[in-house]
């Protein structure tokens, strides 16, 4: 039986001191794997450091992770894809688990979840961010996952090669998230250690833009993948607001026979209508989301699976 090619991808901005480790260390876990590194845009000799730790080093001149992820996901053919940021806070030696929960249960995507006790390692701002982020799209899409923000996962080459990658940033992890729910393709979690950048290295996150940003895609996705449950939902509190307004002109107008406050009358009219017509938007998106479902799905399928 032929083995399955691994690739381990590493999108970097500026980890000159992470990434020898992190490239040692992949290459220690997995001997077999290609480990390919993509510098986005490094100002600080990430790609020499890259190039003289032995990684296959290609740039991306797009800015962002988002876009990092998917000239990744286009160039590299493989069998099984390991993801993991190159700020080497990952460990390299739950991959060979990883590889195989991906291959003996036959999974699209598994997930390390993160396990630290080192604060500065998982910020208390991070830690509430990412368990508030994941919440709301456990809620909205299923709640097969834990740790949504993870940036350490393998994936299967039928996930690769029929993911959309829209992403531009940080929200490429929502992508990747609510992508396997929708399409209820099979995933799994493993818990890993987490731990802190090496001295030297600093983060790009910033924990208010980036939860913003995130917030914001979580928002698009249910506009993209729930338009039913979005427009009903504004249709009817607009319809709310409506007929908050109305009842004390009706009330006015059963009292008196006359209608005093007439803008009031019409805003509420027009209020109904508005509500009317995000709910009508909902049921036709509802119909075209159905359909672009189907269209993932059969291009999911047309890809050959494991073994």
């Amino acid at each position: 039986m032929t083995e399955p090619r691994i690739a381990v991808l590493i999108p970097c901005y500026n980890e000159a001191v992470a990434i020898p480790r992190v490239v040692a260390a992949f290459r220690a876990a997995l001997p077999a794997a290609a480990i390919h590194v993509y510098d986005n845009n490094s100002t600080d000799g990430t790609r020499a450091a890259a190039e003289a730790a032995g990684a296959l080093v290609r740039t991306e001149t797009q800015q962002g992770k988002g876009n990092v992820v998917r000239r990744m996901f286009a160039d590299i053919e493989a069998d099984i894809y390991l993801l993991v940021d190159g700020d080497d806070t990952y460990d390299a030696a739950a991959a060979p688990a990883m590889v195989a929960m991906l291959q003996d249960d036959r999974l699209d995507m598994v997930t390390a979840i993160r396990v630290t006790e080192i604060v500065a390692a998982y910020r208390p701002g991070h830690r509430f961010g990412n368990l508030m982020l994941t919440g709301m799209v456990r809620l909205i899409f299923g709640d097969r996952i834990t740790d949504m923000l993870s940036g350490y996962r393998a994936f299967s080459r039928r996930f690769v090669k029929s993911f959309p990658a829209l992403a531009h940033g940080f929200e490429t992890e929502t992508e990747f998230t609510v992508h396997a729910l929708e399409l209820r393709l099979p995933v799994g979690e493993i818990a890993t250690p987490y731990k802190d950048r090496p001295p030297g290295s600093v983060s790009k996150l910033n924990t208010i833009r980036d939860g913003i940003r995130i917030l914001r895609t979580i928002l698009a996705l249910i506009q993209r993948e729930r338009p039913l449950a979005f427009f009903g939902l504004t249709g009817l509190a607009l319809m709310l607001v409506a007929v908050g307004l109305f009842i004390p002109v009706l009330a006015e107008f059963l009292r008196t026979g006359l209608v005093p406050r007439l803008p009031t009358a019409i805003l509420s009219a027009v209020l109904v209508l508005a509500g009317l017509l995000s709910l009508a938007a909902g049921l036709v998106l509802d119909t075209v989301t159905r359909g672009r479902l189907e269209a993932k799905r059969i291009a999911y399928l047309a890809i050959r699976g494991p073994g």
